[in-house]
C-alpha cells in the first residue's frame, strides 16, 4: 500500500465517526402512563336521599312540607378513561322501607299503599352523563352539572335528569342533587285519606351525597 492511498483509507474511517460524535443524541419521547378508570365510592357518612311533598291535614291550620329521610344508600360511579361514564357500574340504589318522616301513621300508609315497600323495596337510579363534568376529575372548586340516566321508582324504569352542585376538594365528592315527579309518572297512588285535605302532586327528590375516590 502506497503512503498516499494509506492516508485516503485513514481519512475514510476516522471522518464519518468524527461526524458521528459531534452528532446531536436522538431524543426518545417519554412513555406515557395510559389514562386509567376512576371509581368513586360511597363515603361511610354524608349520603341522604329525602322526598319533600306538601301537604294539608285537618288538624292543621296550614300546609307544611311532608318530608321522609333516610341514609340506607349503596353504590358508586366509574368514569372510563374518556372521562365517560360506565353506567354497568354507575348506580345508587335506596332502601325505600326505610324511609322515615316524622308521623308513623304517615310512613305506614305511604309504604303500603303510595311506595308498596313489600313488592319494590329499592328505588335504583343508574348514572348515564354527567353533563359539564370535565374529562379530567377535578381535585377543588365547585360546579353545576346535569346527571342523567335511568330512574327506577315503584318497579316503573323511566330516563331521568337530576340537577347537581357538586363541590370537590381532593379526592372527596360533595353536593346535592334534585329533581322533581308526580305521582303517576312512576304508578304511585297519590294519598288520599280522610286526615288530609290535600296533597300536591309534585314530588320533590333530593340526594345529599359525599363520595370518596376509590
Amino acid at each position: 500500500m502506497t503512503l498516499r492511498t494509506a492516508v485516503f483509507t485513514a481519512m475514510a474511517i476516522l471522518i464519518p465517526a468524527a461526524a458521528l460524535a459531534q452528532a446531536p443524541a436522538r431524543k426518545v419521547p417519554p412513555t406515557r402512563t395510559p389514562a386509567q378508570a376512576v371509581h368513586l365510592v360511597l363515603a361511610p357518612t354524608g349520603n341522604e336521599a329525602r322526598f319533600i311533598v306538601r301537604e294539608h291535614l285537618m288538624i292543621a291550620d296550614l300546609p307544611n312540607d311532608a318530608i321522609g329521610t333516610t341514609s340506607a344508600l349503596t353504590g358508586g360511579i366509574t368514569l372510563g378513561p374518556d372521562g365517560k361514564i360506565d353506567p354497568a357500574t354507575s348506580r345508587i340504589t335506596v332502601q325505600m322501607a326505610t324511609l322515615k318522616t316524622d308521623n308513623d301513621h304517615r310512613d305506614t300508609w305511604i309504604k303500603e299503599h303510595t311506595l308498596r315497600t313489600d313488592s319494590f323495596p329499592t328505588t335504583v337510579f343508574v348514572v348515564k352523563e354527567l353533563q359539564g363534568l370535565p374529562t379530567k376529575l377535578p381535585t377543588s372548586g365547585t360546579m353545576s352539572l346535569k346527571m342523567v340516566g335511568d330512574l327506577t321508582i315503584h318497579g316503573v324504569t323511566k330516563p331521568w335528569t337530576w340537577d347537581v352542585t357538586l363541590a370537590a376538594n381532593g379526592t372527596e365528592f360533595t353536593g346535592r342533587a334534585t329533581t322533581h315527579l308526580k305521582f303517576g309518572d312512576f304508578g304511585m297512588e297519590q294519598p288520599r285519606l280522610m286526615i288530609v285535605v290535600s296533597v300536591v302532586d309534585d314530588v320533590k327528590l333530593e340526594y345529599d351525597f359525599h363520595f370518596v375516590r376509590q
